[in-house]
């Protein structure tokens, strides 16, 4: 798939919009919420992306200045993440095969989560907090702030 028919691609050119918007952007990367699911009115508040500008299909396509660059942001991303959520941990996942983009998804595990909704089912718990677009909005606000308390 080129950058020209990359659905990440088109959200970094602006063509597609995400609720919360752009939450962090540099020359090589870009971060921001999960969009809320095609049929769907909500999406489970937290999941953010850290995406490589330059179309890149998977984390072995990364250039080292790319890779070195996504490792620092997941460390800062996460630590801004677990002070707007004030969850327990935050979870790092990459999944290739529904977008062919590089993507890191950062998800939060929030306080109070059972066991047996951690890791990939933590959004199954069904007292996941999900948000719709405005709530996805002022929850990244709270992100992006706590973002310039993060020392690099």
């Amino acid at each position: 798939m080129s950058g020209e028919d990359c659905f990440v691609c088109r959200k970094h050119r602006g063509e597609v919009q995400i609720p919360g918007g752009v939450i962090y952007q540099d020359e090589l990367l870009y971060a921001s919420h999960a969009q809320i699911p095609e049929g769907k009115n909500k999406a489970f508040l937290g999941t953010l992306f850290i995406e490589p500008k330059r179309h890149a299909d998977a984390m072995e396509d990364l250039t080292e200045e790319e890779a070195a660059a996504v490792g620092r942001l997941a460390r800062k991303l996460s630590r801004a993440l677990k002070a707007a959520t004030k969850a327990d941990g935050i979870y790092l996942f990459h999944f290739g095969h529904h977008v062919h983009h590089f993507h890191l998804w950062l998800v939060p595990r929030y306080p109070g989560t059972p066991r047996k909704y951690w890791g990939t089912k933590v959004d199954e718990w069904p007292e996941a907090p999900f948000a719709d677009a405005q709530e996805i909005s002022q929850f990244c606000d709270q992100v992006r702030l706590e973002l310039t308390k993060v020392d690099d």
